[in-house]
């Protein structure tokens, strides 16, 4: 049968291991030859690249610019669901039997050596075939979402919980010892290949002794967390006072006023340099609205020294009591700061950053805040929150000083590897993170290595019967996350080479239960439609199932690197609580001490963990056994076009981004009813066309990294600052740019870099149809 000879082509043209000797690699070839005849029979039409163009373009939407509102797209006919219909479609492709009016014994005796030859080359496949491969690939196809429902239906609330309860009794070691528990751990779930992987790293370390703030006025001096220097510290244990800090900043000591600058937004520090000058004073800065490093930076071109970090009680959701607390922040962007760009492997150069920024940064608790804004400590009324804010009136001068200290540490990073059988060249990584260095910001890390933990486990009860995915699964647990996604960063520069060819997709699990009210899916565009069918997947059962409310925004974590620098699709599923402002974006980069039982109160039955942990699950053995990836290449032309429709100032050349987002969109459709709706349909798939189609599929995002991006900033344009903004980032802060610097220098490099991304990204998707026909046209 035809099918049957196209999955013998396939391992042929793949050099299969299972297939290795010279005489069935012979055989191989004839099959080619007979799938060629095969597809020049009557049937075959669909496969002929003009009908098909004209097909497509009599559906295909004229290049106008009226952008409507825009919803992601669904799939050709189902991307999944055409795997399982018409399960008989093996008889469509039976080759008819030749006619022939003149029969001699000549022809006899060739027809009866043919069907001798082809029987005894029957028996030697399938005895090989038997014994080398009992599992093959296609056959799983229709049975794909039966293996993840076994495989999902063994991740329990109970599982997690004691996984999770087991790594609590872990004690406060260092992050070698944690990671050396954790892996083996994953190896005694049965996980074959486990490394511990580790780096020599610059970590800014807190001294001795609690940074201070002392007000001036008064001449009382203050911890971080708001309690009186000369008072022995009752509420917060001595390590959590050192931990409130801002790794990577400025140390000494400066005194000097005290400005109220809100969230620290171009428009504040238009207001404030318009009444005083800043240079050298302290920054009262509320955390949240916009990236802690994009804040800094305008501070510090600005001309502050200083600055004290809160979060506004208004912002925290009304279950949230952290008013007492001081946090900690890290300044660092990413991986070793003492080897930028390159991984600290041995022998590396070291260079002499002992700060990554000229400001002295130290994070306050919200009751300190109160005080220096000279406010009563009950704001916060029954019906209404307050937000802080200095009266005009008045001076404050305060001394802040700040000593940490910088030192090289080991970090670990445990990576285990579930091998593929089709495609083992290629990985669909899914990442947590453990903590060491006295495990401040509480158990969330507990969590996310919880989860993963009993994936693995369930995962590995299908491997032990027989079952491997398509794509190789590598599992990693990030050590140096806190100080800025270090492992992970040291690790992808270490592969880069290879992570560039062969990473397919990031799996986040950074805390991954950090409120109990709302499920809070984040996808690259490429990715938004599979997470929203994970969603219904995994709610058929339950009686209330979530929106699919996923979006395309900045997330804090290890996916950073794989988003940022490789280009690689990335998904996240967490749990939150209901947002009470919207400047709520971006306090999770405070990293507060969390008592060890908040997770239990939060989860207590651990059903939150057990949701993501099946989420999360669905989501990587789709993307790692689904034959075509499940990547929607049009949602990224629809998340472009969607960009675009904010406001601009007229200096941006918006009809021109319009014009070109339109080309993107046209190329899309095509590439999608072209060549992704034949590769997923079984009855039309070819081998060379999969794998060739995976290969564009798997760079699609990359063409929208640009060259630099403001420091906190995604490279990835396609990703959002946050919900309440749709437009490109780097565009709205190249317009804050000009309004604070009266210049349009700036947002001419940043349309040029937009405009760049989107065009190479539709002359990508070109490029590949012009593969795929000049293939098809060739096969013909």
């Amino acid at each position: 049968m035809a099918y049957h000879k196209v999955n013998a082509d396939q391992r042929a043209q793949g050099h299969s291991p299972y297939l290795d000797n010279d005489e069935l690699q012979a055989t191989a070839l004839e099959l080619e030859w007979d799938m060629e005849k095969e597809l020049e029979e009557p049937g075959f039409d669909h496969f002929r690249l003009d009908g098909a163009v004209q097909h497509h373009l009599g559906n295909s939407q004229s290049p106008d610019l009226d952008l409507e509102p825009i919803q992601p797209s669904s799939s050709p006919k189902g991307r999944f669901q055409r795997l399982q219909e018409d399960p008989d479609y093996i008889s469509h492709y039976t080759r008819q039997a030749p006619k022939s009016n003149r029969c001699n014994v000549f022809q006899i005796l060739k027809v009866f050596c043919t069907a001798l030859i082809l029987f005894i080359f029957g028996i030697v496949v399938g005895y090989y075939a038997r014994k080398k491969c009992p599992s093959p690939p296609m056959s799983q196809e229709p049975n794909n979402l039966h293996i993840y429902h076994d495989i999902l239906k063994e991740i329990k609330a109970e599982n997690i919980q004691q996984v999770y309860r087991d790594l609590l009794r872990f004690p406060r070691e260092d992050d070698v010892d944690i990671a050396m528990k954790i892996l083996v751990q994953w190896s005694s779930q049965g996980l074959e290949d486990v490394r511990l992987v580790n780096y020599s790293v610059l970590l800014d370390l807190p001294g001795s002794s609690s940074n201070t703030v002392t007000l001036k006025n008064s001449g009382e001096c203050f911890y971080p967390s708001g309690q009186q220097c000369n008072r022995e510290p009752k509420t917060l244990h001595s390590q959590d006072l050192l931990y409130s800090y801002a790794a990577y900043s400025a140390k000494g000591t400066l005194e000097a006023e005290l400005v109220d600058i809100q969230y620290g937004t171009v428009e504040d520090l238009i207001r404030i340099q318009a009444i005083t000058n800043v240079t050298k004073k302290i920054a009262l800065l509320k955390l949240g609205q916009s990236p802690l490093l994009y804040k800094l930076s305008l501070l510090e071109d600005a001309g502050f020294g200083g600055v004290l970090l809160y979060v506004d009680p208004c912002d925290l959701p009304k279950t949230t009591d952290l008013a007492d607390k001081a946090f900690m922040v890290s300044l660092n962007s990413g991986g070793d700061p003492s080897t930028p760009g390159y991984a600290s492997i041995n022998g590396s150069y070291r260079q002499n950053r002992l700060n990554l920024t000229t400001l002295l940064v130290q994070p306050i608790s919200a009751v300190l805040a109160k005080k220096f804004v000279s406010l009563p400590e009950d704001t916060v009324q029954r019906d209404k929150c307050i937000p802080l804010q200095m009266p005009a009136t008045g001076k404050k001068i305060i001394s802040l000083n700040i000593q940490s200290v910088t030192t090289y540490k080991t970090i670990s990073n445990v990576i285990g590897y579930l091998k593929g059988t089709v495609f083992p060249d290629r990985y669909v990584i899914i990442g947590s993170h453990h903590n060491g260095l006295n495990a401040y910001g509480g158990q969330e890390w507990a969590s996310s290595t919880a989860i993963i933990t009993a994936f693995i486990q369930a995962l590995m009860l299908k491997v032990k019967r027989g079952w491997r995915p398509d794509r190789t699964i590598v599992f990693c647990s990030w050590g140096g996350t806190s100080f800025g996604n270090i492992g992970s960063y040291e690790w992808a520069e270490d592969l880069k080479r290879v992570l560039q060819r062969n990473v397919v997709a990031y799996v986040s699990l950074n805390n991954p239960v950090r409120g109990n009210s709302t499920l809070h899916p984040v996808a690259s565009p490429s990715l938004q439609q599979l997470a929203a069918e994970s969603q219904s997947f995994n709610c058929v059962e339950k009686t209330k199932c979530p929106a699919s409310n996923v979006s395309s925004v900045q997330i804090q974590g290890d996916s950073d690197y794989f988003i940022n620098h490789l280009g690689v699709p990335a998904t996240q599923f967490s749990y939150e609580d209901i947002k009470t402002s919207e400047n709520s974006s971006f306090l999770s980069e405070a990293l507060f001490p969390v008592h060890t039982t908040k997770t239990e109160e939060l989860d207590p039955s651990f059903s939150l963990h057990e949701t993501i942990a099946k989420l999360t699950g669905q989501v990587t053995l789709q993307i790692a056994s689904e034959p075509v990836l499940p990547f929607n290449a049009l949602d990224i032309a629809l998340e472009v076009q969607n960009s675009l429709k904010g406001n601009f100032c007229d200096e941006v050349d918006i009809p021109q981004l319009l014009a070109v987002a339109s080309r993107l969109r046209d190329t899309a459709e095509l590439f999608q009813s072209d060549e992704m709706r034949p590769a997923n349909d079984p009855k039309e798939r070819a081998p060379i066309r999969v794998r060739m189609l995976n290969d564009v599929l798997q760079s699609l995002e990359k063409s929208f990294l640009v060259h630099r991006a403001p420091p906190g900033l995604y490279r990835n344009i396609l990703y959002r600052l946050d919900e309440r903004t749709s437009q490109f980032s780097v565009l709205l802060e190249a317009l804050e740019h000009c309004k604070l610097h009266q210049s349009n220098e700036t947002i001419q490099t940043a349309l040029s870099e937009v405009l760049n991304s989107i065009n190479s990204a539709q002359v990508y998707f070109k490029a590949g149809l012009d593969v795929f026909e000049t293939t098809l046209a060739g096969k013909k």
